[in-house]
């Protein structure tokens, strides 16, 4: 007759899994010597060896007490299902830990690939770490509002990198991020600004459906956090509605010409 202590030392757990493993049923009750303590037999031994390498192959022990007692056709049945799972929790695990992986990078949270990509190349024209900080965060906005929009924004986006004066416009934005304010580069800035928004204008593309936001509450929380990110926003507004345009986000008109 074995105490708990050498029936869990033979089957290799511990004292407190083998009261587990009675609390849920996979162990019966055994016999009290005449001091009321447990006494275990050998047969003991062999059931909490089946029930400890049944739940260390992943055996829920839910179905650890069907797989003791099944046949051998029922419990070959059992053994496929708990592998079919196990492959699938694999696959599952594998999955997150290519995302972690993405995670790593720092862009790619929450964000789409090409918005990702678009942020390399944003970053490779030699744009600042903060204004592409600050992009990055405004497109996870954007992602999230307006996700199957994100394709054609981010090919926009591309092209216009592509612009010389783009680059040059966040070149500008680098130099007010480090001297601080200073109303001639900002008068430069809405100068180039206004300049890139009469060739939109021209081209149709203020008008283009495929770029309607549409949503204004969306619209103002858009501008609200380009406005909250650095003073030199609100201050550029004011100087391109001195040159007839108004908004961030969408920009518009303030009179037709």
């Amino acid at each position: 007759m074995l105490t708990i202590s050498q029936l869990a030392a033979y089957a290799g757990v511990t004292v407190r899994a083998v009261r587990h493993y009675h609390h849920v049923g996979l162990m019966p009750e055994p016999e009290r010597d005449s001091s009321g303590y447990r006494t275990y037999t050998a047969a003991d031994v062999v059931r909490l060896i089946k029930v400890r390498t049944l739940a260390e192959a992943g055996v829920p022990l839910a179905r650890v007490q069907q797989l003791l007692e099944a046949d051998q056709e029922e419990f070959a049945g059992a053994v496929a299902d708990i592998d079919r799972r196990l492959r699938a929790e694999v696959r599952e695990l594998q999955e997150h830990r290519r995302r972690i992986a993405r995670l790593a990078a720092g862009d790619s949270l929450a964000l789409p690939p090409e918005v990702v990509t678009y942020l390399d190349k944003l970053r490779a024209t030699g744009a600042p770490e903060a204004l592409v900080q600050g992009e990055r965060d405004g497109w996870i906005l954007m992602a999230a509002r307006w996700p199957e929009q994100i394709p054609l924004f981010m090919e926009d986006k591309m092209r216009r990198l592509d612009d010389p004066r783009m680059v040059r416009l966040n070149a500008m934005i680098g130099e007010l991020l480090e001297v601080g304010m200073d109303d001639e580069r900002l008068r430069s800035m809405a100068d180039l600004l206004v300049e890139l928004a009469d060739e939109s204008e021209a081209a149709g593309e203020m008008e283009s459906e495929e770029f309607d936001l549409g949503d204004d509450n969306f619209v103002a929380l858009m501008d609200s956090f380009a406005t909250d990110s650095h003073p030199m926003v609100e201050r550029l507004q004011e100087l391109m509605a001195e040159r007839g345009w108004t908004g961030w986000s969408r920009i518009e008109r303030t009179e037709p010409r």
